[in-house]
């Protein structure tokens, strides 16, 4: 099942925009942005999004009988693929929701479910630290380039994400 790109210069956030466009009739996609102005993190945490860095949202309908522990289980796993594929370091999954890399925070993903006409939708944010990483009191934070010679390019990135999302939607019981 194919995922419609959405791209954008700047946004409030990707998961808004995935709402917006929920609520506008529209079935699954994705959505690439260069900046957030007010990303979000779980319980209403600021994201921090440095410019460089890979922010998307994906949506897409599930089935109403998937517990929360699989979805999350499954998008921490599509993500630490793409990323194990590309660097050959321990990575770790920290529940609920982020992943590091030698216990420094490399990505982070948020996760909502929406019901919209009487279907269940899920949206997952996810922000990964390609370039740069913020700092953050008592949480240490990493990138991508730190780890590989080749750079890593956020439309290569994107595009892995799009395909594998595309491959495991009927994981998430749709």
């Amino acid at each position: 099942m194919k995922l419609k790109k959405y791209l954008y210069k700047k946004v409030e956030s990707t998961n808004n925009v995935a709402l917006r466009l929920i609520k506008q009739g529209n079935k699954r996609g994705i959505i690439l942005t260069d900046q957030q102005t007010k990303g979000k993190g779980r319980r209403k945490n600021k994201w921090i999004s440095i410019k460089g860095n890979l922010f998307l949202s994906v949506f897409f309908e599930i089935s109403k009988k998937i517990s929360l522990s699989k979805i999350i289980n499954l998008n921490l796993k599509i993500i630490k693929k793409i990323i194990y594929k590309k660097i050959n370091t321990l990575i770790l999954i920290k529940k609920p929701n982020d992943i590091l890399i030698n216990k420094k925070k490399v990505c982070g993903i948020l996760q909502e479910t929406i019901f919209q006409q009487n279907r269940k939708y899920l949206i997952v944010g996810i922000g990964i630290n390609i370039s740069s990483s913020p700092k953050i009191n008592n949480y240490s934070t990493t990138f991508l380039n730190n780890y590989t010679n080749k750079k890593f390019k956020r439309l290569e990135l994107f595009k892995e994400i799009k395909l594998l999302y595309e491959k495991n939607l009927h994981s998430f019981g749709i």
